[in-house]
């Protein structure tokens, strides 16, 4: 599904991730002509429990998509110029949820 509308991807990922509920780690990729965009949610007690920072992470994931980014620890979000890095960026972030 191809979503670039930014607000309406924020609530989507928090729906997501309150469906999902205790130990929620969603993120989502979007792209749209040369602009890549990540957004994390880790659920409350995930965040608590495995001492994971959504902030942080997004941080490590944008260096992919020659972006940044931050936010808080349970949501945070990057933006970055080479979509063709979205892949691995979401490839990286299986070393948060192993």
């Amino acid at each position: 599904v191809e979503i670039t509308d930014q607000k309406l991807l924020k609530h989507l990922i928090f729906q997501l991730g309150n469906e999902l509920g205790n130990n929620s780690f969603v993120l989502l990729g979007s792209k749209e002509e040369a602009k890549a965009q990540l957004m994390l949610y880790i659920s409350e007690d995930l965040v608590k429990s495995a001492k994971l920072h959504a902030g942080t992470i997004i941080k490590e994931l944008a260096r992919s998509i020659n972006g940044g980014g931050g936010g808080q620890p349970f949501f945070a979000s990057a933006g970055g110029t080479n979509p063709s890095g979205l892949n691995e960026a979401l490839g990286r972030a299986n070393k948060y949820i192993q």
